[in-house]
This record gives structure tokens, sequence and C-alpha cells, in this order.
């Protein structure tokens, strides 16, 4: 919800309706101070001043930057450190070409209204971001608010009204009188236009929206009703023990799937891997699935509620069913990324190597390999009971 807001903010910002800037007072010191100094020191109070000027412009951007991080998979700090490491380069690169090339600042397009259309565009995309977080909260929290065909939807509103600000039929506060449309406005606003067709082609079902992996709500969270509320239409349990009860019975391999409501590459690796014909018939008919959603803030009934206490003394309460299954993944299997696929025996023994986001030849051969090894086991504890 915080990131939402956020987003929605620095959204409005760049529609023109308020500016964000830091007090003048700090420029001016900072400018001050570079001219008193002078060398290397005098360039970094430089530097500062102009990040202060530039925050209406690079603000926004930042606060995307930062939120966008949350989005993505593996370690927080190198995604950051990855994304301020291009976003400083970005910056820093045309004055550093402008300075070895002085005469290209004369073909520098004039400010004025591009400069405003850059901004409402891109107070655009912040938008459909914000409601990308709102839809995790949604998701994560099972509020049932933001379905897979309302989010659909608020995107294409989204989009559609971005097309129509691009074809000049509205325009926001900071826009200058109107005036003809560049080449590169009307190729930008049919572009949204081909994008609002294929998120209405997505949420009639026309097209599986692949390109999107990750950013809508997975195809079982919709508002029709569904035979199976698992991935694809797979008959799947949310629950270890009922699962492996399930697999005991009917003599089948655990897939063990540490996935995450939130988690942007669980939902490629199902799109684009589980819908695999030989991948889906290999889960859907030699394997008991059992999906643990580790970001799931449903609260556990009071029975089930525990306090763990780890090796080092630490004791965590055990108060939601994605704390119960994220400390399981981390005590017995000594990881804590989605996704994170195991395969079992009914009994529990480790028939496999564990296995992540991959590509489809290598996710088939994985399972085909962990079946085999499950059938080798079957014999030798056949044997060995003779």
């Amino acid at each position: 919800l915080f990131f939402f807001l956020i987003f929605v903010f620095f959204a409005f910002s760049f529609f023109g309706y308020y500016e964000l800037t830091l007090p003048s007072s700090w420029a001016n010191k900072m400018d001050s101070a570079s001219n008193r100094v002078g060398g290397g020191l005098g360039i970094f109070f430089m530097a500062v001043t102009l990040a202060i000027v530039s925050f209406s412009c690079t603000g926004p951007i930042l606060g995307g930057l930062l939120g966008s991080t949350a989005l993505a998979e593996g370690d927080v700090a190198t995604n950051l450190s990855a994304g301020m490491l291009g976003f400083g380069v970005a910056l820093a690169l045309p004055f550093a070409l402008f300075a070895m090339f002085p005469a290209w600042l004369q073909s520098l397009p004039k400010s004025g209204g591009w400069m405003t259309t850059v901004k409402v565009v891109l107070g655009f995309l912040e938008l459909a971001l914000a409601f990308k977080f709102l839809s995790n909260a949604d998701l994560v929290g099972n509020w049932g608010l933001f379905k897979r065909e309302i989010f659909l939807g608020i995107w294409i509103l989204i989009f559609l009204l971005l097309s129509l600000y691009l074809f000049g039929i509205f325009r926001f506060p900071h826009d200058s009188p109107k005036t003809k449309l560049s080449s590169l406005r009307k190729i930008t606003g049919f572009v949204s236009v081909v994008f609002c067709v294929y998120l209405l082609s997505g949420t009639l079902q026309l097209t599986n929206l692949k390109l999107l992996s990750g950013f809508p709500p997975p195809d079982f969270y919709t508002l029709a009703e569904q035979e199976s509320e698992c991935p694809l239409g797979i008959d799947c349990f949310k629950d270890f023990e009922s699962g492996r009860a399930y697999a005991e019975k009917e003599n089948k391999p655990i897939l063990l799937d540490f996935t995450g409501w939130a988690c942007v590459n669980c939902r490629k690796m199902e799109e684009h891997v589980w819908s695999d014909p030989e991948v889906f018939q290999l889960l859907n008919e030699e394997f008991v699935l059992i999906s643990l959603y580790v970001d799931d803030r449903k609260s556990l009934p009071e029975n089930e509620q525990f306090k763990f206490k780890y090796d080092s003394g630490r004791v965590k309460s055990i108060d939601e069913i994605g704390e119960k299954w994220g400390t399981f993944q981390t005590i017995n299997f000594n990881a804590a990324s989605q996704p994170y696929y195991v395969m079992l025996s009914p009994d529990l023994y480790i028939l496999h190597s564990s296995i992540q986001n991959t590509d489809t030849d290598t996710y088939e051969k994985w399972l085909k390999e962990g079946l085999q090894a499950f059938q080798t086991y079957q014999r030798n504890i056949v044997v060995s009971s003779r």
C-alpha cells in the first residue's frame, strides 16, 4: 500500500498538478560551496547542486527505481546497486559526451512541450505500476478485490487515457497551447492503443498475455468460477500434510513448489515453462503438486500458531500461513528465494537436487530424472524388504 501511494503521488507530480522541489536555500549553499572550495571537491558540490535543482524531474524516477526493486527477484541490495549505477551513468553520460563534443549542443532540441509530454507518459507508467503494487497487496492479503479482469481493466483504462492524451484529445494543467502533434507522439499513441487491444484480448481470454507474465494476477485468480485454484488448472495442494497424504495414497512423487503471490518469476515459470505440453503432462499426471505460498498473510488457526526457536536462540512467532511455509523452507532446505522446487518421495526422501528459475528443456529434464529416481528408489525398497 505504501508503494501504491508513493507511485500515485509521483504520477500526479508528472501530470503537473504540483511540483516536487527541495528548498532553494540548499541549492544556493551547495553552489556557493562549489565556488569557494574549487578543485575536485568543488566539482562534487556542483554535482550536489545539480541533483538538488533537478529533483523535481529525477525524484519521481528515483522513487520508481526504489519501488521496482521490490518487484524484482533476487538480492535487493544488488538490484538497487545495479539500478542506481544505471541511473547515475544514464544521467552523467550526456554531460560527459557534450563536454567531449561541444558542437553536439547545437543539435539539441529546445526545451518545451516535448518535455511535458515525456513527463506525462512517465506519469501514466508510474500510475500503472502503482496498481501493480496494489494488486500485490490484494493477493498477499487475500482481499479478493483486484481479480485478474479488474486489474487488466484498470490498465486498459490507464493506457487508453494515455493514448487519448498523446493524440491531443485532452491536456493537463502544465501543457503548452495546442500545437501540431509530432510524428513520435503519434507513433507512441498508436503503440499505446495496440497495447490496450493486447490487454483487452487477454481480458477476454483470447491470448494468455505471456509478454506480461508476472504483472497481472495469476490466471486462476479470476471472477469466473474455477474448478481449480492452481496454475493452469492443475490439481494441487496448498497444505504440505494434505498433499503428502494424497501422495502416499496414490504412490506418486511430491513436487514441492515454494512460491509467492507477489513473485514475478513464479508466474513466469507457471506461464512459460509449466504451460509446455510435455511439462504440463508430467506435472498433472506423474506428480503430486504442493504449492506453498510464503507471502500468504492469512492467519493460521489458533491451534496451529506456534513459536519457533532458532539455533541462535532467537524466537519467532508463526501466526500466518506464509510465515509457516517460509520458515519451513528456510529450516529444511536452507533457502529463502522463490520459485524453489524440491522433489520428494511420499516418505520424504529427496529424489533430486532442487531447482529454481530455469528454461523449459532443463525443467522437463529435471522432472524426468526425478521421476526415474523415484522409480529406482521404489525398486530398492522392494528389494531390501525381501
